[in-house]
C-alpha cells in the first residue's frame, strides 16, 4: 500500500467538520496573465488525527484545475497548520513547501520528529506553519497511474533505435495512462498552475502577505508566485535553489557534475569515517562494480511488487542518497554493502520518504516544467556521452536526465515559465546554499538571488540541504530575516 493511499482518510476527515471560512481583508488581484483568483476560498478546517500533528489544524481546500476555466471541475489540496506558540507576538504565515513531488505535509512530520520545536526558535514562535501538498502530490487529490515510469525493460539510456523506440513508446503509454486515471490534473500540474493555486490558500488564510520556505522545486514555486502575484509575500527563504536560466542541456550537465562531486565527497567521508559501511574498501570500485553487475544480472528487491534492479537502476537511486551527509550518507554505504549481498531493496526506498514511491508525482510535473531539448537516438546519445565524461560513476543518471529522457514522446507540450527576468514585487529573498550539493551547483544560488532583486545568498559550507534542520548558523540568519527582513551580508558562509 503506497503513503498515497493509506492516508486517503486522513485526507478526507475533515468531510464531516464544519467548514470554516476566513475572512478576507481584500479582494485577489488578478496575476500577471489576467486570470482571477476568487475572493473566497474556503479552508476546510478539523483537528488533525494525526498523532504526529497533535494540537494542529488539518485542512482540505478546493482549487479549479485549469485556472482558464476555473467551472469546469476542482482538485484538492490538502494542509496541516501548526499555530504559532507565541501568539501575542505571531507575525503571520509561514508556508512550507517540499521539493519536486514531495510531500510538505510529510517532510513538517521528518521535521516534527527531529524536534523541530525546540531548536526552531522565532519559527515557530512567532510563525504559524502551513504545510500545503501541491496539487497532485501527496495528500492532496494525488496522481495515480497504472503504469511505471520505467518498467523492466525499458532503459533511459538507449543504445540503438530499437531501445530508444521502446523508451519513446513507454512514456507515450504511460502518459496516456495518467490522463485516463487522471484526467486534465496531469495537464495541469505545472508551475504556474500550482502558483495559482497558492494564492487561493493565501485568501483561504485571510493573510495579506505569506512568508515563503520553499526548498529545491519549491525555489522555482515561489519565485513563480511572486511574479504572478507581486506583493504577496512578505519574506522569501529559498534552500538549495535550482537554476533554470540556462539551457536544459547546460544545466542537466552542471547538474551531473555537482552530483559526481557529491558522490567522490561520499567515498572520501567513507575512507575516513568508520561510519561508513564500506571503510577500509575503494569505495568507487565497490560501486562501480556492483553497478556493471546488476546490468549483467539483476539484483533482486526481495518484494514481489518490484523488479529486480539494474545498474542504470541503482546509479539512478543514488543521487538523492547524497543530499544530506549525515543521515543518507550511512545508510548509502549500508544499501551498497546489501545489493552486493543480494538484496537492493534499500534502492528503490527514497530516503527522506516525502515522495510518493512510484516517482509518478515528479515525472508528471517536470514533463510540462521542462523544455525538450532532445528528440532524437542521435540527440541523446551526444548527451549521454557528455554526462559519462563529466560524471563517470553516476553516468549521468540524475533527475533532471530523467525529465529529459522520461518525457520523450510525452503527447502534452511543455509549458516552461520563463526564468532570468528580474521579478518586481517580490522581497529580497535569503537564498540558502549549499556550497556541496548533489541536486543543485552552489552558483545556482546566485542565478536565483539576481531574479529577486536585493537578495543575498548565504552558503553554508557542506553538503546538505533542509539547512534549517541541520545548522545552527542558517538557524539564526533565517530567524533573523523572517521576524526583521534583515539580510546577512553578501559572501557569509556558515561553517557549522
Amino acid at each position: 500500500m503506497t503513503r498515497n493511499r493509506k492516508y486517503v482518510g486522513w485526507i478526507t476527515a475533515g468531510v464531516t467538520t464544519l467548514a470554516t471560512a476566513l475572512a478576507v481583508p481584500t479582494l485577489a488581484q488578478a496575476d500577471q496573465d489576467g486570470h482571477r483568483t476568487p475572493a473566497h476560498s474556503d479552508i476546510d478546517w478539523h483537528d488533525c488525527a494525526d498523532s504526529d500533528f497533535k494540537h494542529m489544524r488539518c485542512g482540505s481546500i478546493q482549487v479549479p484545475v485549469d485556472w482558464s476555466h476555473p467551472d469546469a471541475g476542482s482538485t484538492t489540496l490538502a494542509l496541516v497548520r501548526r499555530p504559532a506558540d507565541d501568539r501575542a507576538h505571531r507575525q503571520g504565515t509561514l508556508l512550507l513547501n517540499d521539493g519536486a513531488g514531495g510531500s510538505s505535509i510529510e517532510q513538517l512530520r521528518l521535521a516534527m520528529h527531529i524536534g523541530m520545536p525546540n531548536f526552531a526558535g522565532a519559527m515557530t514562535r512567532n510563525f504559524d506553519l502551513v504545510a500545503v501538498d501541491p496539487r497532485g502530490v501527496g495528500h492532496s487529490t494525488p496522481i495515480l497511474c497504472g503504469e511505471p515510469p520505467k518498467p523492466a525493460g525499458v532503459s533511459h539510456f538507449p543504445k540503438d533505435r530499437a531501445a530508444f523506440d521502446a523508451l519513446v513508446s513507454h512514456n507515450r503509454a504511460f502518459a496516456e495512462d495518467c490522463l485516463r486515471r487522471n484526467g486534465p490534473l496531469v495537464d495541469h500540474t505545472d508551475l504556474t498552475s500550482t502558483g495559482r493555486d497558492f494564492e487561493a490558500v493565501r485568501i483561504g488564510l485571510g493573510e495579506r502577505q505569506l512568508n515563503w520556505y520553499g526548498i529545491h522545486y519549491s525555489t522555482l514555486l515561489g519565485r513563480t508566485y511572486a511574479k504572478l502575484y507581486p506583493g504577496r509575500l512578505r519574506t522569501m527563504v529559498l534552500d538549495t535553489a535550482l537554476d533554470d536560466t540556462g539551457s536544459p542541456l547546460s544545466r542537466v550537465t552542471q547538474e551531473a557534475a555537482t552530483a559526481e562531486t557529491a558522490f567522490d565527497r561520499f567515498a572520501a567521508w567513507c575512507a575516513t569515517s568508520k561510519d561508513c559501511a564500506l571503510h577500509g574498501k575503494d569505495v568507487a570500485a565497490e560501486y562501480d562494480a556492483l553497478v556493471t553487475r546488476a546490468d549483467r544480472d539483476p539484483i533482486p528487491t526481495g518484494s514481489a511488487g518490484h523488479q529486480p534492479l539494474t545498474g542504470e537502476d541503482i546509479r539512478e537511486a543514488t543521487q538523492d542518497y547524497l543530499t544530506l551527509s549525515g543521515h543518507s550518507w550511512p545508510a548509502l554505504a549500508k544499501t551498497i554493502v546489501e545489493a552486493q549481498g543480494g538484496d537492493a531493496a534499500d534502492f528503490t526506498h527514497d530516503p527522506d520518504d516525502t515522495l510518493d514511491p512510484a516517482q509518478v508525482q515528479i515525472r508528471v510535473p517536470a514533463c510540462l516544467d521542462n523544455a525538450r531539448p532532445v528528440h532524437t537516438l542521435a540527440q541523446l546519445t551526444r548527451l549521454r556521452k557528455e554526462l559519462a565524461r563529466v560524471s563517470p560513476h553516476l553516468g549521468g543518471a540524475v533527475r533532471s536526465y530523467k525529465t529529459i529522457a522520461g518525457c520523450l514522446g510525452w503527447p502534452t507540450p511543455a509549458e516552461p515559465v520563463k526564468a532570468g527576468a528580474p521579478v518586481h514585487g517580490a522581497p529580497p529573498a535569503l537564498v540558502l546554499q549549499s556550497t556541496h550539493q548533489a541536486l543543485a551547483p552552489y552558483r545556482a544560488g546566485a542565478a536565483m538571488a539576481a531574479q529577486l532583486p536585493g537578495s543575498v545568498v548565504l552558503g553554508r559550507e557542506g553538503d546538505d540541504y533542509s539547512m534549517f534542520l541541520v545548522s545552527e548558523c542558517v538557524q539564526k540568519a533565517t530567524n533573523r530575516y523572517l521576524t526583521t527582513r534583515a539580510l546577512p551580508a553578501p559572501g557569509t558562509t556558515c561553517t557549522d
